[in-house]
């Protein structure tokens, strides 16, 4: 089973996402916020199930999708690393 870690930017990210929701449901942002948590969930039994990055190239960051949004991580043997939550209608800077 592996160990999940949120850096402060993916936390922020998820403060981002509830607070542009919140604006017209604050139901409906929780709601969501709990779908990408449990989509990260999943990482404990499945760490790799999700893909790797296309334009990072590198086996040790991979990436779920839930909706419109692309939660990118790190995997290194049982440690796993939530580097960010971006929209995918933007590009990755």
């Amino acid at each position: 089973m592996a160990q999940i870690n949120w850096t402060k930017k993916s936390l922020k990210d998820l403060r981002s996402i509830n607070d542009y929701i919140s604006l017209d449901s604050v139901f409906y942002a929780a709601r969501f916020i709990n779908k990408l948590i449990g989509r990260v969930d999943q990482l404990f039994e499945f760490p790799e199930s999700g893909r790797m990055v296309p334009e990072k190239n590198d086996p040790e960051i991979r990436e779920l999708i839930e909706g419109n949004y692309r939660i990118f991580y790190r995997l290194r043997k049982e440690k796993i690393i939530i580097l960010r939550i971006h929209n995918a209608a933007r590009r990755i800077k």
